[in-house]
């Protein structure tokens, strides 16, 4: 009796959580046209969480792709198809690593100041000021971190892609003697613009939607205390995570189910 009664209690507080984190998704959504006609408030935070992601983005794009460069050299090589090493580096990261692995790195960098710094604003009550100056915190201060977030990652995810890209070749053709024309041209002719790039795309805007809105609301919902911000921050990047690879699969299944 006291594990169903640990059950129900436990299901209880993940229903009420998910319909707190609903009603916030419907109240961000709301203020986006209040937002885009205050632009500044947008690219503020585009710079910080897009711009400053940047490089982590960059530098894990160049060497996730010469590992793959180099993993699948020598798994092409025992099939003696080393030039079509492009075309498993290529649709590798657009189609799967691209999008998961920079909402990982997302969430990680941008996710966790999300949430620290709304989780601190809170806790230091200055959600609760703007409330009484008669400022919607939500329309000033959550929406923009939003469309920030579901802007910055399509365009973050095809950075890693494409620095990936160009790392396998810097394995294959500069290290491993893969032609160079064979590498490109392989690629090309073999990646498909709607089922690889466009389905590698809306994966990224799906995980930078789940992802911010997940880091927002934790902050936004954390206990105003030290200790509470730290816990949040920490949901935010494990939940992000769960989350993120639960939707990959089960976007692949509706994607590629067909093929």
């Amino acid at each position: 009796m006291d594990f169903i009664e640990g059950l129900g209690r436990s299901s209880r507080i993940s229903f009420n959580k998910l319909g707190r984190a609903t009603h916030f998704l419907i109240q961000t959504i709301s203020g986006v046209m209040s937002v885009l006609m205050r632009p500044r408030l947008l690219t503020k935070q585009l710079y910080s969480v897009g711009v400053m992601s940047f490089l982590i983005i960059t530098i894990s794009g160049l060497f996730v792709g010469m590992v793959l460069g180099l993993q699948g050299y020598y798994t092409l090589s025992d099939f003696g198809a080393e030039e079509t090493l492009g075309v498993m580096v290529a649709a590798s990261l657009v189609r799967e690593l691209g999008p998961v692995v920079s909402a990982l790195l997302f969430a990680g960098r941008a996710g966790s100041a999300l949430t620290a710094e709304i989780g601190l604003m809170k806790a230091t009550e200055q959600l609760s000021g703007m409330e009484m100056m008669a400022i919607d915190p939500i329309k000033r201060i959550i929406t923009p971190r939003f469309l920030a977030g579901l802007i910055s990652m399509p365009l973050l995810a095809g950075i890693f892609s494409a620095v990936g890209i160009v790392g396998g070749q810097i394995v294959g053709s500069g290290l491993l003697g893969v032609d160079e024309g064979a590498y490109w041209s392989q690629m090309q002719a073999s990646i498909d613009f709607y089922d690889d790039i466009i389905n590698g795309v809306i994966k990224s805007i799906v995980f930078g939607f789940v992802a911010s809105w997940i880091a927002l609301f934790e902050g936004y919902d954390a206990i105003p205390t030290s200790e509470g911000v730290s816990r949040a921050t920490t949901r935010t990047v494990v939940n992000s995570a769960f989350t993120i690879l639960g939707l990959d699969f089960i976007l692949t299944a509706l994607m590629f189910g067909d093929h």
